[in-house]
């Protein structure tokens, strides 16, 4: 056993497990499994050239030299990123934690009520210190969400203005400016005109319909918007609000104002800089609205037996269901960022909140009086956080870099300066010394922070926030650890048993990949920070880009969008660009088969383009002859094609080079959504099948943990023809030499996270890459071959084998009045996840077992699903009283003094002998989905506030 190569640790079957699971497969070895899953003409001729594997000793070594090469100055440079103080109890007990960064998105809500909770909290803390009715469950980042406002907005707008287009939508230039190039690039393709200008001179004309604020302003200027927002309500122009969330702890809050929407980043509730993300955007609004806010929304419900539970609600706004009527594509949050965030909150308190926004605000006080003492003079009327002083920009950058201090200069006189939780005296002593030397004076020295207030009397908050118990009781460590344990022990996850979501990659996340996170050379790097001071996230995030675009056979690659659907928007906006500089602008048609991603026609339709749905086969595959009449008929304005590879349904579909090649001949490119790339690695790959452009899931096949629902990193690669279009950043050079505005809000979007799938590649090389494939296929073909003798398979490739996912079809068991949402809840009760529900076929369940599950945990799997289809066959139509139905099965049950079921306790809760060595307790009983939808609550409001009378 070869101990130090971390494909051993990372691919779950054994040697000796082969030949027990080829038998059962029916081929002799990995050679004919592949020949018969894979089509002739696409497998890859020669291995991947990177580099050879390191061991994780050695990588560990690696990462810990490489993060040494960045410089972790003191950052003020601000711009929407800010030093913070990770709470130590949060770091160790859910930021470094399996239970909590393994977990899925909590679809099966009766096994993620810990998760749920927290997400509760989360939004709880945006509605009360934004002042709104309702937020989501997080979003990408701050710029993403501004668009998402905006979108919002325009969605909205009267009957009237509809009829009449109207279609401005003004920005202040006071926004931040990397939220301005994500406007830009959402706003254009669906016409709307952006309006640039000073919110002072608007005149609220009858052509807008929309308008964004920043709060405090990018340099710090606090304004009050009252007036303002008045103006706009009487004139029918709907306004949000990006606003900076810890100064809402003392400045009246946006929702006070009249805001329709507040949006920001909850960046410096807890959460690492990171070179730029992962961080949990917030997103606010009216109730009103709840039908086209975008994301997730957690909301309160009630269990079979009456009691609370939570799930996530209005689910049929999201994109899966609205597919190109959606206003957003997308489909996830920053889910354990935003639990981070919220338990921040929990742990400091509203007392907490407001004693770490006085000392910033104090300490920025502090700072400016002494700098207007030495003549260095503050400019801004009001503030929070940021001052902005006149000075020899050039000098002073010089000294401040000497004493490895970063500033933001905004031109060669003017200086903005950004405090944060960090910043302590002896700092503010240390930035006047640098500006003391810049202007040749002797410095000043300050022995406490000034406590008078540079926030205008009008807008100091008034307004109490936070008074929940949660918010209040949980100070002490003890207190807060034992909170945490809490609610993760009601939470389903990785390290309990294997997560067999088909579509969904759920493999393992390796501590050796996740180690360098918490490490402050990598964790604690302003996006802006001076390229001079970042050599090893240069280093690391161009050598991603390379490995990448090796696996994918693209030219280059960019890592700016921070999701997955982002991905897809990135690659069809660089399509759009490559038809506009040809004068092909015109090029509009996206092609897109009936089985796809809900995602890729949401994404088409914000990317301006408008979608031609084409037929499947009965066999599952792309109707390749509808397919070629629809590309011929829109031959003169045929933009793209977007296919899945293999197909949504499990399938390696042998028509693919024809596919594209048809697509190539009729003036389109193509598209390929990585969702199952994992199928793909280092066997065949997006440019060997014709691809132009694919985005990859690197919270997918690349290792990054979902979350419990985010973070994510969706880059795309692309070839020649679109290399000049990769997005680029304002703040940063990044992107092509034709580049297309700003994607995400950081350059290189979820930088810190990148080094997970860094570390994957770097530590499983050519071969190990290879490897995973190959044991993905194998672990998905031998839970088929146990399982098409007691369930259906859908779809199989020509010789009868899946891909690395396959689809269970149980539409039939209806008969037995079972339908396939109890199976899920039944599975909960052996100790599993369920595989995905209803798609992409309604009354299905789609599993994929990855890679990195071994063979015992896939038999306990396959024996849990087997020993439920024989309680389907128990079951009537007539008789509901089933463990199918009344699944899952609680503690509370079990211990109950009544039972008045007609099968038995062990039935219930042990109905396999493996279940009693390790078994999770749900922790509530089935959730009643339309109660919750009914009686919308989004927030922690007592049980009071959602009982029906």
């Amino acid at each position: 056993m070869k101990t130090d190569a971390f494909a051993l640790r990372h691919i779950g079957p054994r040697e000796t497990d082969l030949e027990h699971m080829f038998k059962t497969i029916g081929v002799n070895d990995m050679t004919q499994l592949l020949y018969e899953t894979f089509p002739d003409g696409i497998r890859l001729k020669e291995d991947l050239q990177l580099d050879p594997a390191m061991t994780e000793y050695e990588y560990a070594n690696h990462i810990h030299e490489l993060g040494k090469k960045n410089k972790v100055f003191k950052s003020y440079i601000g711009l929407g990123y800010h030093p913070t103080i990770v709470p130590a109890p949060i770091q160790r007990n859910i930021f470094e934690n399996p239970g909590w960064y393994t977990a899925y998105t909590p679809y099966q809500a009766e096994i993620a009520q810990g998760r749920l909770e927290a997400i509760l909290n989360f939004q709880t803390v945006v509605t009360e210190l934004s002042g709104m009715e309702i937020a989501n469950a997080s979003l990408l980042d701050e710029g993403t969400a501004a668009a998402e406002a905006m979108a919002l907005l325009f969605d909205v707008r009267s009957r009237d203005q509809k009829k009449n287009n109207i279609n401005k939508f003004f920005v202040s230039e006071e926004i931040l400016p990397q939220t301005l190039s994500v406007l830009q690039t959402r706003s254009t393709p669906v016409g709307i005109e952006l309006v640039v200008g000073n919110h002072e001179t608007f005149d609220f004309s009858a052509e807008f319909f929309g308008a964004i604020l920043q709060y405090p302003g990018k340099y710090g200027q606090v304004n009050d918007y009252s007036a303002f927002i008045a103006k706009a309500k009487e004139n029918e122009i709907k306004v949000a609000v990006a606003a900076d969330i810890l100064s809402l702890a003392t400045l009246t809050s946006p929702g006070e104002m009249g805001a329709d929407v507040v949006v920001g980043t909850t960046q410096r509730f807890g959460i690492p800089m990171g070179y730029g993300g992962p961080h949990a955007a917030y997103f606010a609004t009216k109730e009103e609205y709840k039908r086209s806010m975008p994301g997730r929304i957690i909301g309160v419900s009630v269990d079979a037996n009456g009691n609370r539970a939570l799930r996530m609600a209005l689910g049929t706004r999201e994109q899966h269901i609205k597919r190109e009527k959606a206003t957003s594509n997308i489909c996830t949050a920053q889910v354990l960022l935003a639990v981070m965030a919220g338990m921040y909150a929990v742990y400091h308190g509203p007392k907490g909140l407001k004693y770490i926004a006085n000392k910033v605000h104090a300490s920025a006080v502090t700072a400016a009086d002494a700098l207007n003492k030495l003549g260095v003079y503050q400019t801004n009327s009001a503030f929070f956080d940021t001052i902005l002083v006149k000075a020899d920009a050039q000098k002073v950058k010089a000294i401040a870099e000497r004493n490895e201090v970063n500033f933001y200069y905004v031109d060669a006189e003017t200086i903005s300066i950004s405090f944060n939780e960090t910043t302590s005296v002896s700092d503010v002593n240390q930035i006047i010394a640098i500006f003391a030397e810049a202007v040749g004076k002797d410095a000043i020295t300050v022995s406490e922070l000034s406590t008078a207030s540079q926030l205008p009397a009008s807008l100091e908050r008034t307004s109490s926030f936070l008074t929940y118990d949660v918010f209040n009781n949980h100070h002490s460590e003890s207190q807060l650890m034992r909170y945490i344990k809490k609610l993760e022990r009601k939470d389903l996850s990785l390290n309990h048993s294997m997560i067999s979501l088909g579509s969904c990659t759920m493999k393992l996340n390796a501590a050796s990949e996740m180690l360098p996170l918490s490490m402050p050379n990598w964790n604690s790097i302003h996006p802006f920070a001076p390229v001079e001071q970042v050599e090893g996230y240069t280093t690391m995030l161009k050598k991603l880009e390379d490995q990448l675009s090796v696996i994918t056979g693209f030219a280059g690659t960019t890592l700016q969008p921070n999701s997955g659907a982002q991905g897809e928007y990135a690659g069809l906006m660089t399509i759009r660009a490559y038809h506009i500089s040809r004068g092909e602008g015109d090029r509009n048609v996206c092609l897109i088969p009936s089985s796809a991603h809900g995602t890729n026609p949401a994404s088409a339709a914000m990317a301006g383009m408008k979608i031609v749905v084409t037929k499947t086969t009965p066999e599952g595959n792309i109707d390749v002859e509808d397919l070629r009449a629809k590309a011929i008929e829109h031959k003169d304005d045929l933009s793209c094609l977007m296919v899945t590879y293999p197909s949504t349904h499990g399938v390696y579909e042998s028509s693919i080079i024809e596919i594209t090649q048809l697509i190539h001949d009729n003036g389109g490119l193509v598209y390929m959504d990585g969702a199952n790339m994992n199928a793909q690695v280092g066997l065949t790959n997006p440019a060997t099948i014709g691809a132009d452009v694919c985005h990859l899931n690197l919270h997918k096949t690349f290792a990054i943990p979902h979350g419990g629902g985010g973070p994510g990193v969706g880059p795309i690669c692309v070839n020649e023809k679109l290399l000049p279009f990769l997005p680029s950043n304002p703040v940063l050079k990044v992107g092509g030499e034709q580049a297309i505005t700003a994607i995400s809000s950081a350059p290189y979007g979820s930088a810190l996270v990148c080094l997970i799938s860094y570390g994957y590649i770097t530590m499983l090389g050519a071969e190990g890459l290879r490897s995973a494939t190959e044991y993905a296929i194998l672990n998905a073909n031998y839970m088929k071959a146990r399982f098409e003798s007691h369930y259906p398979i859908l779809y199989t490739g020509e010789c009868g084998r899946a891909a690395h996912e396959m689809i269970l079809d149980c539409r039939a068991f209806k008969q037995n009045g079972i339908e396939v949402g109890d199976i899920a809840k039944r599975l909960m009760d052996y100790g599993f996840h369920a595989p995905t529900v209803s798609f992409p076929v309604a009354g299905t369940l789609m599993i994929e077992p990855t890679e990195s599950e071994d063979l015992a945990e896939l038999d306990r799997f396959c024996d849990a699903l087997i020993a439920i289809r024989q309680e389907i066959e128990e079951a009537t139509a007539e008789d509901k009283n089933n463990p199918l139905k009344n699944a899952p099965h609680t503690l509370t049950m079990l211990t109950s003094d009544a039972w008045d079921l007609p099968y038995t306790r062990e039935k219930a809760a042990y109905p396999l002998d493996y279940i009693a060595d390790n078994k999770f307790w749900p922790s509530v009983r089935r959730i009643d989905d339309a109660y919750g939808d009914r009686n919308l609550v989004c927030s922690c409001a007592p049980i009071e506030a959602y009982i029906e009378s």
